[in-house]
């Protein structure tokens, strides 16, 4: 299926400048670049109903998540460290995909829940319009690490429903710290802008599930090591209105022991006032 989106895509692909890095790897060749992807077919870990997720995801039928695996960040404390870093997953075919969409649905999942997409987006865009063609109607959320080329996001206009970035620092230096990427916060919210332009603010159904728009997810980490006061006020100053998911699940695995700083679990004050913050900001808070 060639068109003009997954044309343009391809041109992003090789060699590759899909994310911000534009690490210039050849993997129509089988060359990994940053992300550790060699492939521009699908690499995924797991698919199912996932009943997890914010409460307007997951309805009554669950949320259908798709996990795909590896990352363009490399974060010292990702809770997904075995598929997002060390690469647990399996390569199949963009057919396949299709399939996994469709089946999700028939099991009355109310979204199909892409998780870490931005490397697979050119086999991701395409196995969306093949699905549409066969019947998917439920919404496609994007869930990003909110490390996105604005190039690329414009590419997806018309095909994603519902956007789910995080946005992880309010500081980008944090980010080079913590993530081992250059200039996190000004990429994460020109992201969030392009994001914005193209679906608007949430929106709920009749059934109290997300039928399109924008939610942004902030994970609060110990000692303000994601300078989360710093992150919410951006937030309300840029895009007023906003959704925000302030998360309080944070804790130590992969290599987070190596920083003393995020070495543990956040205190019941550290999430207390990170909430009265937001509340001042008039952010509205989702969860």
């Amino acid at each position: 299926m060639e068109n003009q989106r997954l044309e343009k895509l391809k041109s992003l692909a090789f060699p590759c400048k899909i994310c911000p890095l534009k690490c210039g790897a050849e993997r129509s060749e089988g060359k990994a670049g940053f992300c550790k992807v060699a492939t521009l077919k699908p690499v995924i870990s797991s698919y199912g109903p996932h009943f997890g997720e914010e409460s307007f995801l997951v309805g009554r039928g669950g949320s259908g998540t798709v996990f795909f695996t590896y990352c363009n960040l490399r974060c010292v404390f990702c809770q997904n460290y075995d598929i997002s870093q060390l690469g647990s997953g399996r390569e199949i075919e963009v057919e396949d995909l299709v399939k996994i969409m469709l089946i999700l649905q028939k099991a009355g999942c109310h979204n199909i829940n892409l998780v870490t997409p931005t490397p697979h987006v050119y086999s991701i865009a395409e196995a969306i319009e093949i699905a549409r063609e066969k019947g998917l109607q439920i919404p496609i959320v994007y869930n990003t690490g909110g490390y996105d080329s604005v190039e690329t996001l414009r590419t997806l206009k018309g095909l994603i429903e519902i956007y789910m970035p995080d946005f992880k620092y309010g500081k980008s230096e944090l980010g080079e710290k913590y993530s081992k990427v250059k200039n996190y916060t000004e990429i994460a919210l020109q992201a969030i802008d392009e994001m914005l332009s193209q679906v608007g603010h949430l929106e709920i159904g009749p059934d109290g599930t997300a039928t399109k728009g924008v939610f942004v997810r902030h994970l609060i980490l110990p000692n303000n090591s994601a300078a989360s006061f710093e992150a919410l006020k951006l937030l309300a100053e840029n895009f007023p209105g906003i959704a925000v998911n302030i998360m309080d699940q944070y804790y130590p695995t992969y290599l987070a022991k190596n920083y003393p700083h995020i070495s543990r679990r956040i205190n019941g004050r550290e999430w207390r006032e990170i909430c009265s913050f937001a509340k001042s900001l008039n952010i509205k808070i989702v969860s």
